[in-house]
């Protein structure tokens, strides 16, 4: 059964399409938020937003303050506006910014633009200022993009550094099987899976949440499950609920208001 349906059953048994509708969201947005992580936060979403509108509105009246610019490039290069990035914070280079956060989000936002040599250059030089930067990033950054772009020998020496650096991330591990995979040697990036899968399972409840979209890619039989589960509570609201709750819905008295009639 669609969800239009279901909304439209909904409708007819509790009298408020509104109210259904903000019902069936809610369901599925609980749902997503347990098992695949796909749905964005929309609180995370909106505080985004709202601080880029205020770092724009900050900028244009003083263009040249550089802490909201780099603030206002990570923010883009969390969205994957690499270029955007890259111009933003050209500005604070052409006058001397050499702090390894500078350095880090330029050398980040040109290996999204497509600026292979200069992002990579930008990337060894925060390592100089600071090898240990975010606990290993640098290299999660390196393996990330040198993965996407076919380097998966370069991928893996990145990752497996980030992996020393920062044991107990599922999400290296993902990226490191891909990598192995690229490589041809599935056996050990069945393994990789393997570990990722199991460091996700014995990680804190608040790790969970956030390595949970990695973890589900080193063991898709999972959200798979869940999808099948899924589908198989609307088969049966469908097939023998939904039936029920119409038949009621179109066997149930009027309403009548206090004047006898009916509203």
């Amino acid at each position: 059964m669609s969800s239009w349906l279901i909304w439209i059953i909904l409708s007819r048994v509790t009298g408020s399409p509104i109210g259904s509708a903000i019902a069936l969201l809610v369901f599925y947005f609980v749902v997503d938020r347990y098992t695949f992580g796909v749905i964005p936060d929309p609180f995370r979403f909106i505080g985004r937003w709202r601080r880029r509108s205020f770092l724009r509105e900050q900028l244009a009246r003083n263009p040249h303050d550089g802490k909201y610019r780099l603030e206002l490039a990570v923010l883009l290069v969390e969205q994957g506006k690499g270029k955007e990035a890259v111009e933003l914070l050209r500005p604070n280079f052409e006058r001397g910014a050499d702090d390894v956060s500078s350095v880090f989000t330029m050398g980040e936002a040109c290996l999204m633009a497509g600026y292979t040599d200069q992002g990579e250059k930008l990337l060894n030089h925060a390592e100089e200022l600071s090898p240990d930067f975010r606990v290993g990033e640098i290299n999660l950054v390196r393996g990330r993009w040198r993965l996407q772009r076919g380097d998966h020998a370069g991928a893996k020496t990145a990752l497996d550094a980030f992996l020393k650096q920062r044991a107990g991330t599922v999400e290296g591990r993902v990226l490191l099987a891909r990598a192995s995979r690229g490589l041809g040697d599935d056996a050990t990036a069945a393994l990789i899976d393997d570990e990722a899968w199991k460091e996700f399972t014995l990680s804190p409840r608040f790790q969970k949440r956030k390595e949970r979209f990695w973890a589900w890619r080193a063991r898709p039989s999972r959200p798979a499950t869940y999808a099948f589960i899924v589908v198989l509570l609307v088969i049966f609201f469908g097939a023998v609920i939904a039936p029920k709750l119409q038949r009621w819905a179109e066997n149930r008295p009027p309403d009548y208001g206090s004047d006898g009639y009916d509203e």
